[in-house]
């Protein structure tokens, strides 16, 4: 049986990320690529984590958008498409987040921010919210 209710708190937590990211991108110059590319990674894991709780499963704790898709295919076997947008995603979990780590340009925002309003739109036409 479907948990929307207990998917809804994971959702809004990505709506803010996602929100988050596209207001940066949009207001500040210069973009803060790093943190936008975090919110982006962000959006997506916490997206396909509320499409776990949905289908009344734990999230596991991780950044692993990659582990995350795997478990989402145990509920619907489409979800496989999604796995090169997610990969793309991952390093900015982490490493953007500290010197030294990767630094993404301006096309990196561009595809980081397509990769998770895709991974979104995509989750959601899988739930009845």
């Amino acid at each position: 049986m479907a948990e929307a209710e207990f998917a809804l708190p994971w959702i809004q937590k990505a709506v803010d990320d996602i929100s988050s990211a596209r207001f940066l991108a949009e207001n500040m110059r210069p973009a803060p690529a790093e943190i936008i590319c975090f919110h982006c990674q962000q959006a997506a894991e916490k997206y396909l984590k509320a499409y776990l709780v949905y289908n009344d499963q734990e999230p596991p704790i991780t950044h692993d958008l990659i582990e995350l898709v795997k478990l989402c295919n145990n509920y619907n076997t489409d979800f496989s498409p999604l796995l090169t947008k997610c990969e793309y995603l991952i390093p900015f979990a982490v490493r953007s987040r500290y010197p030294g780590g990767s630094d993404p340009e301006d096309a990196d925002i561009k595809r980081a921010l397509a990769y998770a309003n895709d991974i979104i739109e995509f989750i959601k036409s899988k739930m009845t919210i």
